[in-house]
């Protein structure tokens, strides 16, 4: 027995990558999934459904049961679909992993509306838009489980990323509130920071020899199977599993990452000033600032 018998999975931008590797594994435990992807390049141009179609034939021919939907996260209306899918073809839904994204990087200051907006829409808007059309379903049934797909270049920061790093940022912020809302009625919702080289990383800028030996690591270092198991397991529906956490799988190393807590605080009887903050508040407070480094500064170690 797979430990994901029976249940039946939306998977999102799961034609390639990282995606394809967690539906695949998802229907080697036992998984019913509703393969989804509109095929589109890594900067959402274009459109093909051959991809999608393949990676629920490759499930099919080992064994397992999946269906294509070429459908974009973007669209309410296309993840309504997806659901009524899932349920026409395999009886119901207990899991939705987001995977769906794309990249345009730009220098903040080079970055052009359309280039934030197509962005936000995928990742921000289109982690809202697949988990509002599965919600219902899963606060009725009384379980369900969200895993969506944050990013280091949001959680940490990566210079020209502004958009995604946004995006990721908003992602984080969304399931945790989910997971707190879900909590009475046995919904779950986790983050993974995925490190895996994929079609969309490659699309990344090579601009110096840093950034060529960052693409480097990826590529041999961290596989998109190797984020795969993470995904099944906050996917398996454990009544204690974990809910609103954020996680990271680097290679074979599982990090928990974090959140967000107060690290220091000041205080005057009188209150502060501007003048008095600026010579006195900020600078006791300045030790425990966060510096400016990207992921580098903070994983300084060559992935497991």
């Amino acid at each position: 027995m797979g430990m994901l018998d029976g249940r039946v999975a939306i998977c999102t931008g799961a034609a390639r990558g990282v995606g394809a590797e967690v539906a695949k594994l998802m229907a080697k435990e036992g998984a019913k999934i509703v393969v989804v992807d509109p095929g589109v390049g890594g900067a959402g141009e274009g459109g093909d459904t051959r991809p999608a179609q393949a990676t629920a034939d490759e499930i099919k021919a080992a064994g397992g049961e999946a269906v294509a939907n070429f459908g974009s996260v973007a669209s309410f209306d296309d993840c309504l679909k997806m659901v009524q899918q899932a349920r026409d073809e395999f009886g119901g839904i207990l899991i939705v992993f987001n995977a769906a994204g794309i990249l345009r990087d730009k220098m903040f200051h080079r970055m052009s509306g359309a280039d934030w907006d197509a962005v936000i829409e995928v990742h921000l808007r289109g982690s809202f838009n697949v988990s509002r059309a599965a919600v219902e379903a899963f606060r009725d049934q009384g379980g369900g489980a969200f895993v969506h797909f944050s990013s280091t270049s949001g959680l940490i920061g990566a210079i020209g990323q502004a958009n995604y790093g946004a995006a990721k940022m908003g992602v984080a912020g969304l399931s945790r509130i989910v997971a707190m809302e879900g909590a009475a009625k046995n919904v779950r919702s986790n983050v993974i920071a995925p490190f895996a080289w994929t079609r969309m990383i490659a699309t990344i800028p090579v601009t110096d020899e840093a950034s060529a030996q960052r693409i480097e690591r990826f590529r041999t270092g961290m596989r998109a199977d190797q984020v795969a198991p993470l995904a099944v397991a906050l996917a398996a529906n454990a009544g204690d599993g974990p809910t609103g956490q954020i996680f990271a799988a680097r290679g074979n190393e599982i990090v928990l990452f974090s959140q967000p807590r107060p690290v220091a605080s000041v205080t005057r009887d009188e209150g502060w000033s501007a003048e008095g903050l600026l010579t006195h508040g900020l600078k006791a407070l300045s030790p425990k600032y966060t510096d400016l480094g990207g992921t580098n500064s903070v994983f300084r170690y060559d992935p497991v």
